[in-house]
């Protein structure tokens, strides 16, 4: 028989990680890749990254059973991707454990 798992996180300052891919996003200068010429079809894009040290706690509920919750600290790696007249945007988060 199969049962539910339901996970979730929830991060102790988001503000703190929405400001860092905010600063990440919106950097001041641009090194003009985007600009490059590629085959038709294509488009040359910017891209940005940036890794930090985020905490929380994670929830866990399987049917029938005590939730847990269980803190943790880990690394995540944000990427931002801009193309020629587009503003930067994130387009991948990851956890690095």
């Amino acid at each position: 028989m199969k049962q539910e798992l339901h996970i979730s996180a929830q991060f102790d300052e988001p503000e703190f990680v929405q400001n860092l891919v905010e600063k990440l996003a919106y950097r001041r200068y641009d090194i003009g890749y985007s600009n490059e010429i590629v085959p038709t079809g294509y488009e040359a894009l910017e891209t940005s990254s940036t890794e930090a040290y985020v905490s929380g706690t994670l929830h866990i509920q399987e049917e029938g059973n005590e939730p847990i919750q269980m803190p943790f600290i880990t690394c995540f790696l944000f990427t931002c991707i801009k193309g020629k007249t587009d503003p930067y945007q994130l387009i991948w988060s990851s956890s690095m454990n």
